[in-house]
């Protein structure tokens, strides 16, 4: 079934046009990681995604439902962000909060009543479960992503989506976070997941898109896009990144 469905979608700003219309779809269960240079639009599309911001134009599609349209009054755009969840690069946690409260917070606000313990079990899904009454400070920068994870769960998003969601942790904290999104792959989460870890996109990517320039130069599987890339963009950005890694 596809859930996901983005049809030439278009955000500029001044005068830069940075999604030069972006089209594709994206299946239940499946994982969609999207790679790119910096600026090439890969960030700007997971925010109109999440309604961070407004799309010029286009639309965004979940399970069949258009999600985008001037006719849309601020109260549905608000429903219209909860089918899109997003984990931010820099975690976004409320300090001033446990990590049980973290994740308790928009549900309750929302009026989803007592998740306390949905939310345990979210906590103990990402293996941090001991660390419930913690505070961010508390705890280090994988942890306070896993919390980051288990709190974008909480409000049963269709679509998962992740913002470079190591390129703010060490290297030895980087694959604990990883192995979360492996898991959440086990359990048939649909996710898109923006990354710089490219190894980690071949591995566990359905469906690996690379765009530059706001557009998607290059779509296909894990084997399509880096072990057999058409384009001769792509060929040059797996060249650059074996090069910075090497």
């Amino acid at each position: 079934m596809t859930v996901l469905e983005v049809k030439n979608l278009k955000k500029g700003f001044s005068d830069t046009d940075v999604l030069k219309g972006v089209s594709f779809s994206l299946e239940r269960g499946q994982v969609l990681a999207i790679i790119g240079s910096s600026g090439s639009g890969k960030t700007t599309l997971l925010r109109c995604l999440n309604f961070l911001e407004t799309p010029d134009s286009g639309e965004i599609l979940v399970e069949g439902k258009c999600l985008t349209g001037a006719h849309l009054s601020e109260e549905q755009l608000r429903r219209n962000r909860l089918d899109l969840g997003l984990v931010f690069q820099n975690f976004n946690l409320f300090p001033q909060y446990t990590v049980l409260e973290n994740v308790t917070l928009a549900p309750k606000l929302l009026g989803k009543g007592d998740i306390r313990d949905k939310a345990l079990a979210l906590l103990e899904q990402v293996g941090l479960l001991q660390k419930k009454d913690s505070y961010p400070w508390q705890l280090s920068g994988g942890q306070q992503q896993r919390v980051a994870i288990a709190r974008a769960l909480a409000l049963e998003p269709k679509v998962l989506c992740f913002d470079e969601p190591t390129s703010a942790l060490d290297p030895e904290l980087t694959g604990e976070v990883l192995r979360v999104i492996r898991g959440l792959k086990e359990k048939n989460a649909t996710m898109i997941v923006v990354t710089h870890e490219m190894e980690f996109a071949k591995s566990v990517a359905d469906v690996v898109i690379y765009m530059a320039d706001g557009v998607i130069e290059e779509m296909g599987t894990p084997a399509e896009v880096f072990d057999h890339p058409k384009s001769e963009k792509t060929r040059a950005f797996h060249r650059g990144t074996h090069e910075l890694l090497f």
